[in-house]
């Protein structure tokens, strides 16, 4: 999710048209939070990593039958520092948002409750060099490689992204040498993981977009939808040109700004590649789910058929463009934004998953770690590790199948 206009706020803490975009933010105090389920045990110690067996050659429609429900370690390591010095630590980069040190208990408890995806959004901007090379800080690679590895050995599959890359802008002006970077820096986070199996899965970008002009969230032009299919493709020539088992590694491409509008779907191209998933972000309905609260509706029913609408209709879309053509899908952003509405929240939450499960789609929720101001999507409190709401971890896990 893209929301660094939003950090601000963090700091303190339609149908179909356009929609399908956020980032979230927010903190903790005087809300509607339920009774949390009974505190999970957990270890530090080291677990085996099935991640480093054999690579199972299958299609990635039958790898995403395996993915049921799953869960982003958001405002963390796709945080940046405004102003870097060059001093910092990836310590100081990974709580530049305010959040705490990840640490193995929160990955362990995560996987405890259910979810069995983890998706790990990280920016490299501010992370690697000058060109040519462009290399990326080991530091930073091996504390990701650590935290990925923690949910990995907790036999969840790892969705690794490229997030908050203010670097990155789909037009012609840069095309050529966003490419460039592109495809440097999935060289090298390839050959580090090259011997990595099947739970391991690349998402090319996070969502990719004209920052700053009144296209950014409304789809873009054909021009900037077009740069955005060729740096998908030059992606997974990439990865397919490394060594290990990236020749037969999952990868995940989105459409202009991961949209779930119609327009970017019908737009997408991707090779023909059975190892390459569409990717999706759709907040719906999005005044229940993610709009400004002046903007907002904080009810939602299943019995109202102007309330399921956006979620149907984005379903089927997705079914009668890549589902029922052999393509996977993942929507690897959704949820509905905290506005004292847990009942309404679990209610949509279940009819989004159930119908996602449906169509053989696995969702992520979007998880910052916030619960009162801004977007507050979280449901695992990271200091306390309370899992706030339990009515909308029961529907997401009853909806998936867990």
């Amino acid at each position: 999710m893209d929301i660094l206009k939003r950090k601000a706020a963090a700091l303190g803490a339609a149908v179909l048209m356009a929609v399908s975009t956020a980032g979230c933010t927010g903190s903790s105090a005087g809300e509607d939070v339920s009774e949390s389920p009974a505190e999970t045990s957990v270890t530090e110690e080291t677990k085996p990593n099935p991640a480093l067996g054999e690579m199972r050659d299958i299609p990635s429609t039958e790898l995403v039958k395996e993915m049921r429900i799953g869960w982003n370690l958001g405002n963390t390591f796709d945080a940046q520092i405004s102003d870097p010095t060059g001093n910092e630590s990836t310590a100081d980069w990974e709580t530049a948002w305010g959040q705490p040190l990840t640490t193995r208990r929160m990955i362990d408890s995560a996987a405890a409750q259910g979810f069995n995806v983890f998706r790990l959004p990280v920016t490299w901007d501010g992370k690697f060099g000058e060109g040519p090379d462009y290399k990326i800080d080991e530091e930073w690679l091996a504390r990701v490689k650590e935290v990925a590895d923690w949910a990995l050995e907790d036999d969840m599959f790892v969705i690794l992204n490229m997030h908050h890359e203010e670097w990155m802008y789909p037009d012609a002006e840069h095309a050529e040498e966003n490419k460039e970077i592109i495809v440097s820096l999935w060289s090298q986070i390839a050959d580090y993981f090259a011997d990595y199996n099947e739970r391991l899965i690349f998402e090319a970008f996070n969502e990719p977009r004209l920052r700053g002009t009144p296209m950014e969230w409304n789809g873009g032009n054909a021009e900037s939808r077009q740069i955005i299919n060729d740096w998908g493709s030059a992606f997974v020539e990439t990865i397919r040109s490394k060594g290990g088992n990236n020749e037969k590694r999952h990868l995940m491409v989105p459409g202009y700004a991961a949209s779930s509008s119609e327009a970017v779907l019908k737009d997408i191209k991707l090779p023909d590649d059975d190892k390459v998933i569409v990717s999706v972000h759709a907040y719906l309905p999005y005044a229940f789910a993610l709009a400004e609260p002046e903007n907002a509706k904080d009810t939602w029913s299943a019995e109202n058929s102007a309330d399921t609408h956006d979620i149907d209709y984005l379903m089927l879309a997705l079914k009668d463009l890549f589902i029922d053509k052999g393509r996977a899908v993942i929507i690897g952003e959704f949820g509905m934004r905290n506005r004292f509405n847990t009942a309404d929240r679990a209610a949509c939450a279940r009819y989004y998953v159930t119908r996602a499960s449906e169509m053989g789609i696995p969702c992520v929720w979007w998880d910052n770690n916030a619960f009162v101001s801004g977007e507050a999507f979280g449901l695992l409190d990271r200091t306390t590790y309370e899992w706030r709401y339990p009515e909308i971890m029961t529907a997401l896990m009853e909806a998936s199948g867990r």
